[in-house]
């Protein structure tokens, strides 16, 4: 597998573990949960701003963003709509890229003015990484909402293993889907 592969499954990973957290943060109660779902939209709006921020390095553009979140918070319905077009966008991208583009270093600068020189593929295996960490922290807070609560929360099972065989179910059958035993369930 190539790099621009790989980066196509970390980017459709990507996108899938945005919409199963987004979906478990509509969870949150907003009026017995107000700090909680606030601190969630913040942690995944600065990964959304981040994620422009490096796609205009990628593109060798200018962004628009002073800092590496938004003075406002969105509402969700926002955030998800908003997070699903940034991960579309590089889905395209990485489509698209060559592996020449991938190993071009890019020169830019960070939101505090500290001077960036990164390759493209450098810049996207940091776009996912981070990510990965920051809902990492939004799963924490769900957990602690839904161990300290009565409320229910569906809690996300973001992995890559997990989404590798949402996404590609015949990965079950381990390549031997003619010589798999039938299983039978007590009670059949």
């Amino acid at each position: 597998m190539d790099a621009r592969e790989l980066l196509l499954k970390m980017f459709r990973y990507q996108a899938w573990a945005n919409g199963e957290l987004l979906d478990s943060m509509n969870g949150l109660s907003a009026e017995r949960h107000a700090t909680e779902l606030h601190q969630t939209i913040r942690l995944m709006n600065h990964c959304l701003v981040v994620n422009k921020i490096f796609a205009a390095h990628l593109m060798r553009e200018p962004h628009r963003f002073p800092a590496d979140n938004t003075p406002g918070t969105p509402e969700l319905a926002e955030l998800r709509a908003d997070l699903a077009s940034t991960d579309q966008w590089y889905l395209d991208y990485v489509g698209t890229v060559t592996p020449a583009m991938l190993s071009e270093s890019v020169p830019f600068v960070f939101t505090d003015g500290d001077k960036g020189y990164m390759t493209r593929d450098e810049m996207l295996t940091h776009v996912v990484t981070h990510g990965g960490y920051h809902r990492g922290e939004v799963g924490r807070i769900l957990k602690q909402v839904s161990s300290a609560s009565e409320q229910s929360i569906q809690l996300p099972w973001d992995t890559y293993a997990v989404h590798l065989h949402r996404s590609e179910p015949s990965r079950r059958l381990q390549g031997q889907a003619a010589s798999l035993p039938e299983v039978v369930h007590p009670g059949q």
